[in-house]
């Protein structure tokens, strides 16, 4: 999955649509990419965790190699259901909820004391909301920066309410992951080492 993220990042960068647009869409893939292969050895990741993040980098590259209202899947499917716009954007906004969903929830189950807490799942759809929030200020200090030239970046298309969609597909995102795979995720990390009461880890269940 490494080797297919990494050759499609590396495709994507070959004459995209607009440059700038690309560097920031596929920022978080150019520093998450490497963070997962240094981390392994003490953090090895689910194999659910590891298909659905090569997925959204995929979104993200191609994202940012067309931009996102640009992209040639959004367009078949704008015109196939009639929608006004092209859906890409609304994909990616959710998939940033869905994703990260199960990221933050492998990570506070097998680092924190939250495993089997009905705090996980509310915690993980805040964070998942939170970060959602913040990278739409990251989308309005470009507009800041970049005036009308971040336009592609932030995909808008027109639409007055495009942050307050983008921030609720991810809370969709995040609350259908956790709906969808929390059984599955936790079978997949019943053999990963938890967090003991006093701090140690817990041995791998048989």
């Amino acid at each position: 999955m490494v080797a297919v993220v990494t050759v499609a990042l590396v495709v994507s960068g070959i004459a995209p649509y607009d440059r700038a647009t690309w560097l920031m869409e596929t920022f978080w893939v150019v520093i998450g990419v490497p963070v997962a292969v240094v981390v392994w050895r003490r953090f090895p990741l689910t194999r659910l965790l590891c298909v659905l993040l090569a997925l959204h980098a995929l979104i993200l590259i191609f994202g940012g190699h067309y931009t996102y209202a640009r992209v040639p899947l959004g367009d078949w499917i704008q015109d196939g259901l009639g929608l006004a716009r092209n859906p890409y954007d609304r994909i990616g906004h959710f998939t940033q909820g869905f994703v990260p969903a199960i990221l933050l929830r492998e990570v506070l189950v097998r680092r924190s004391p939250l495993a089997g807490s009905r705090w996980l799942a509310p915690l993980t759809v805040c964070g998942c909301l939170a970060f959602s929030a913040f990278f739409e200020m990251i989308e309005w200090w470009a507009a800041l920066i970049g005036g009308e030239g971040a336009d592609d970046f932030l995909a808008t298309q027109g639409d007055v309410w495009d942050t307050q969609w983008d921030m609720f597909l991810a809370l969709v995102g995040a609350t259908s992951a956790l709906l969808l795979l929390s059984r599955v995720h936790d079978r997949l990390l019943a053999g990963f080492p938890r967090p003991a009461p006093d701090g140690a880890a817990d041995p791998p269940r048989s």
